[in-house]
């Protein structure tokens, strides 16, 4: 399985931004799809998941109201959209499949890098 993410970028607080992660690799339809991040000096922590028919999705406390996470099963792709973002947003992003609960992931993508600037 391969996961390839993007859409990072630098924004001003108070900003918007939409990741993309495009799986392949075998069918994508069928598993949990997710979002965790890791800031400088921290340990990474889950940010949002959604289950294989997109109607079931979950967020970590901190992002709720703020981010959106969404899936078309008919590109395989997961989307975080990210709205009003606050400077502790900062982090690396990771697209993940096959949630472990929050605390992990079987496979992982390359990460991309989200910058808030206050």
């Amino acid at each position: 399985v391969q996961l390839q993410a993007s859409g990072g970028g630098l924004v001003q607080a108070g900003g918007s931004l939409r990741l993309a992660c495009k799986a392949s690799g075998r069918t994508f339809n069928y598993y949990r799809m997710g979002w965790f991040r890791q800031a400088p000096g921290k340990e990474r922590e889950f940010v949002a998941a959604i289950n294989w028919t997109g109607g079931n999705t979950y967020y970590t406390d901190s992002v709720k109201d703020r981010f959106t996470i969404s899936r078309d099963n008919a590109k395989n792709t997961v989307y975080l959209q990210m709205n009003s973002l606050k400077p502790e947003d900062t982090a690396v992003y990771y697209c993940a499949s096959d949630l472990i609960g929050t605390s992990g992931s079987r496979y992982w993508g390359q990460g991309t890098q989200v910058t808030v600037s206050s």
